[in-house]
């Protein structure tokens, strides 16, 4: 690669760096207006919705993994947990292990509504991405998991929360996107 190729594609990297943040908004905005509709009879939208994908798909062995694992500050997460329980969605259960400890378990009731949300959150995706083939929809999908996944290994006090909240309030106080 020659001197002037390095440039061109530092330039390149810096120009497409000056819309990343951008688009990441753009992209994350319009995902939280079309999943939060979707999901608005689940005990708090999409934080409801992610706390069932974990009890559901993972091995996350506490209530306090639980909130490691998301990120969510455990006293929050108490209050999503009791109104997923009262909607009868999950259940606490002693740990086996360790009976100061609290597993938190889907019911079968709480496996069907998100089988149920969790095609119409795939639904609500495909329409935010509807501009990209399908091909590319699924390629930008991985690449965010990996991103995701590689940023709460390196930094795993990174709130998701607070981070969507951010980007939610900046767009919201400058929509043109100029600052």
């Amino acid at each position: 690669m020659s001197a002037d190729t390095n440039v061109s594609v530092q330039q390149g990297d810096r120009q497409r760096g000056v819309n990343f943040g951008w688009s990441l908004g753009m992209v994350l905005r319009r995902w939280q207006e079309h999943v939060e509709e979707t999901l608005k009879n689940l005990p708090h939208g999409s934080r409801g919705y992610h706390i069932l994908a974990v009890v559901v798909h993972e091995d996350v062995p506490t209530q306090k993994a639980l909130a490691t694992r998301l990120v969510i500050d455990r006293s929050v997460l108490t209050y999503v947990i009791d109104d997923l329980e009262a909607a009868g969605l999950i259940a606490r259960q002693l740990d086996p292990r360790d009976r100061r400890a609290r597993r938190i378990v889907a019911t079968e009731q709480g496996r069907q509504v998100l089988a149920d949300a969790e095609q119409r959150v795939a639904h609500a995706e495909d329409h935010v991405l509807r501009g990209l083939p399908a091909e590319q929809r699924a390629a930008f999908r991985e690449a965010a998991e990996h991103a995701a996944e590689a940023i709460a290994s390196t930094s795993p006090g990174t709130d998701p929360c607070l981070a969507v909240s951010s980007v939610l309030e900046e767009s919201t106080a400058n929509p043109s996107g100029t600052r």
